[in-house]
């Protein structure tokens, strides 16, 4: 019955990516959907002048507080909106749709193949009004002050979590919005099988290994890994950064600059080491265990644990629905200290404003729409959420997943979050997923693998023209 849900499933994803094609027009029908060197800061005369064109295009100063509910100017006007052509839309729409009726913003979609033709859009000068991007150190890379507006004296940015704020300030300068849900790189759990064998959830590593003991000596499978799909072998040691930035703040400035190593790093070399720790807990044939079958295991309670971005939640919902889902729990990948158990978050795509662009006033006015209540109401009506949103005071939708209204937005609210290595530093090594599917498959060890991905790092380092000895 599962795996002829599954079909029908898919089915349904496939259509709707089809129907996603359409522009966002505003359009009043209802939506749904499914679900990685900062430069000096500039003197010349370029930007003072883009400096004052921000300040030109600075929305008006009332607050989220002062505004009523509704209450939103009506000025209609047509904004053009660049996003990757493999994103799903739903969301959007609905939100495009609220601010066709209330803005009187008409949003057209163009798409995006690869990076290289945004990259010639924005050195011609022909760029849309908006851009969906990337939050973090590709926006970096793009040299943002250069072609998006300035957001940092925008009164609506007070709304940001401090994390996602972070990911889209270069040189002191804020320049995004916050595109949709967080994520995380976390332990999904099945919460049955802790109920049946009286298990708390564990906030040291060492007490996770104890779990695993009694799970497996119950008869269960304590540990899934969906080893057939590479990159998913990557997220225990990405999902462990919280503990390792917590036990050296330093860690992500001094990797970049060629001084810290995993391998000799106590905390790093620990990521790596935590592969070894859980072989012996999982599933038979797990090597040709693909990302589908995985989420069928954890939703069938075929396995107790799954090291996974939380999006699954969103596979697991669409495939099995509401009462599968809310089955599984959600914390961090624990580290030594029970009293700093945190969560290693992704920060969505975020909003980037055109600073070429002839409509800065409408697209400020969007912007400010499109974090109020209102508009993540109405986001999160048509794809529930896959983690927290990164505004501040927004309470999830009561009909969220249970992993993430109750597990994950705790973690946000006692400020145990940080964000992944990869949105503070370009510096991954490209062949992080072939090393750690072998190190899960048993074929090095921890310590190997970690001198492996240092050595890789070195060469994209080298690549982006840092000082790596």
């Amino acid at each position: 019955m599962k795996k002829s849900k599954k079909m029908i499933a898919l089915a349904l994803v496939s259509a709707m990516a089809a129907s996603s094609l359409a522009a966002c027009s505003g359009s009043s029908k209802n939506a749904t959907e499914a679900p990685a060197t900062s430069a000096p800061a500039q003197t010349t005369a370029k930007a003072a002048e883009e400096t004052k064109a921000a300040e030109e295009t600075k929305a008006p100063e009332t607050t989220e507080a002062e505004k009523k509910e509704g209450e939103w100017e009506f000025k209609e006007a047509t904004l053009s909106l660049l996003i990757d052509n493999n994103v799903s839309l739903d969301g959007l729409n609905a939100v495009c749709d609220l601010a066709k009726e209330k803005l009187g913003i008409t949003i057209e979609i163009e798409y995006k193949v690869d990076d290289s033709v945004l990259k010639t859009r924005l050195a011609s000068g022909e760029m849309t009004d908006l851009l969906v991007y990337n939050s973090g150190s590709l926006l970096d890379a793009l040299n943002p002050a250069e072609y998006f507006i300035d957001l940092t004296n925008q009164p609506f940015i007070e709304k940001y979590d401090d994390t996602y704020k972070d990911s889209v300030t270069v040189n002191g300068v804020v320049y995004g919005v916050p595109f949709a849900s967080t994520q995380a790189g976390a332990v999904m759990y099945y919460k049955p099988i802790y109920e049946e064998l009286g298990l708390e959830v564990p906030h040291t590593w060492a007490d996770f290994i104890a779990n695993c003991e009694k799970i497996k000596e119950a008869g269960h499978t304590a540990y899934i890994s969906s080893t057939a799909k590479k990159s998913m072998t990557q997220v225990l040691f990405l999902g462990d950064h919280y503990n390792v930035a917590s036990a050296n703040p330093d860690f992500v400035s001094e990797f970049e600059k060629g001084n810290a190593k995993y391998a000799t790093d106590p905390a790093a070399l620990k990521s790596w080491e935590k592969y070894e720790d859980v072989i012996p807990f999982l599933q038979e044939g797990h090597t040709a265990t693909t990302y589908d079958e995985a989420c069928d295991m954890l939703a069938d309670g075929e396995g107790a644990h799954w090291i996974s971005l939380t999006q699954a939640l969103s596979n697991i919902y669409s495939l099995y629905g509401e009462e599968a889902v809310n089955k599984i729990g959600v914390f961090g990948v624990p580290g030594d200290n029970a009293d700093d158990h945190g969560l290693t978050v992704w920060m969505p795509n975020s909003l980037y404003g055109s600073l070429n662009s002839e409509k800065k006033d409408d697209i400020l006015r969007f912007m400010e729409f499109y974090i109020s209540d209102e508009a993540l109401n109405a986001y999160a009506g048509a794809i529930l959420p896959d983690g927290p949103y990164c505004i501040k005071g927004y309470s999830l939708p009561e009909n969220s997943y249970d992993g993430v209204k109750n597990d994950m937005q705790a973690y946000f609210d006692n400020n145990k979050t940080k964000v992944a290595m990869e949105f503070q530093t370009a510096v991954k090594g490209a062949n992080c997923s072939t090393i750690t599917q072998s190190l899960i498959s048993g074929l090095t060890t921890g310590k190997d693998a970690a001198a492996e991905y240092d050595e890789d790092c070195k060469l994209q380092a080298l690549q982006l023209g840092l000082d790596w000895k």
